[in-house]
């Protein structure tokens, strides 16, 4: 009983010894319940809208504050014309535009039905549906208010609705970029570091080094394969999202895959990085899936929506690159928009790259020590 009391002791003290294997019992499950506590949410907050109103008067004055005052809605930009809603769309400065017809207050006091429009991107279904939804629950209970109409009952007014660029809602138009998103991380940045890090494990790299290639040689040799297969999973989930799924590429094909490259070089240098920090197989899956899968996940946009979350999160999202590529395949492949609509993301994308190749060259040790 004493050596088995003894043994379990000792397993104690070697557990609250090691501080990666704390993180993992007691840090990790703090982290996901705080990130599944307020980023899974199908809540809709602040979603950005924009207005076309035909008709300006005061009614439509007061139905426009009445929706963005709900605390589900911030209006971003009024329109003047028809020609602006695929514009305002394509910018993604607003998930939806409402669209009040001529004579609006006119025709609702005299019982009529006036027309009202709203025309969502449907690029992200979970949230035209939403927003289609809340909006329409507003302006329904907005118009059945019997002080704007001589009638005894105010006519009930059931919003034309459109949906821009999936117009069937598929969630395929969600899915297919945040996979995407995801291979590259996986492959890239996962493997990658797994692959360095296996080497300095196992005491190969020194044999490598030691060898007619330079270190460079080593490393390039090491990221090359993982480079060219990301690269044909792009092209093989592309194919895939065309035949099977009729989802075809509406903006330049060319300019989609030299943001792919873009993004894959990226996913390389953070292996690199990865590999460079951890000193074990086992450090560089933790930090590779904690560190790039869940965040992919939950802070990208990719399923949850980023207008949703608390401010810090938008903050924590703003330094991953997926968030930015997530923006960048969806207007591309979706919206069907140029590099003038996502050069933004772009800039950020290679800045990003550009700094983690720096940081993985000051990190990364040639000898082992």
């Amino acid at each position: 009983m004493k050596r088995f009391l003894g043994f379990v002791r000792k397993e104690f003290i070697h557990i609250f010894r090691d501080t990666r294997t704390l993180v993992i019992l007691f840090g990790l499950p703090v982290v996901m319940i705080i990130l599944f506590g307020y980023v899974v949410s199908t809540d809709l907050k602040n979603a950005s809208l924009a207005f076309l109103d035909l008709s300006k008067d005061d009614v439509t004055t007061t139905l426009t504050d009445r929706i963005c005052s709900s605390g589900f809605f911030r209006k971003t930009a009024d329109l003047s014309g028809h020609q602006d809603i695929d514009r305002i769309l394509r910018s993604g400065k607003a998930k939806a535009v409402i669209v009040f017809g001529e004579n609006f207050g006119r025709e609702l006091e005299s019982g009529k039905k006036p027309r009202i429009s709203i025309i969502a991107d449907g690029s992200e279904p979970n949230i035209a549906t939403l927003v289609t939804n809340y909006a329409t629950a507003i302006i329904s209970g907005f118009t059945q208010q019997p002080t704007l109409t001589n009638q005894s009952s105010a006519p009930v007014i059931v919003p034309e609705v459109r949906m821009f660029y999936n117009p069937s809602l598929k969630s395929q138009f969600m899915f297919i970029p945040g996979v995407i998103t995801m291979i590259m991380i996986l492959i890239c940045a996962l493997m990658t570091s797994i692959t360095l890090t296996r080497e300095k494990e196992f005491g190969t790299m020194e044999v490598l080094l030691v060898s007619p290639l330079k270190p460079v040689q080593i490393i390039l040799g090491k990221v090359t394969p993982y480079f060219l297969l990301s690269f044909v999973n792009v092209v093989t989930i592309l194919v895939m999202s065309r035949l099977v799924f009729g989802m075809s590429v509406k903006g330049s094909l060319a300019l989609l895959l030299a943001e792919s490259m873009l993004y894959i070089l990226l996913s390389l240098s953070i292996g690199i990085l990865i590999s460079a920090v951890a000193k074990t197989m086992q450090q560089a899956i933790f930090i590779s899936l904690v560190g790039m899968m869940l965040p992919t996940v939950l802070l990208s946009g990719f399923i949850f929506p980023i207008e949703n979350m608390p401010e810090i999160y938008d903050w924590i999202s703003s330094v991953l690159p997926p968030r930015y590529f997530i923006v960048i395949i969806k207007n591309i492949m979706i919206k069907g928009t140029g590099f003038a609509h996502v050069w933004k993301e772009t800039l950020v994308l290679a800045f990003m790259t550009a700094a983690f190749i720096g940081l993985a060259v000051k990190k990364f040790r040639i000898r082992l020590q």
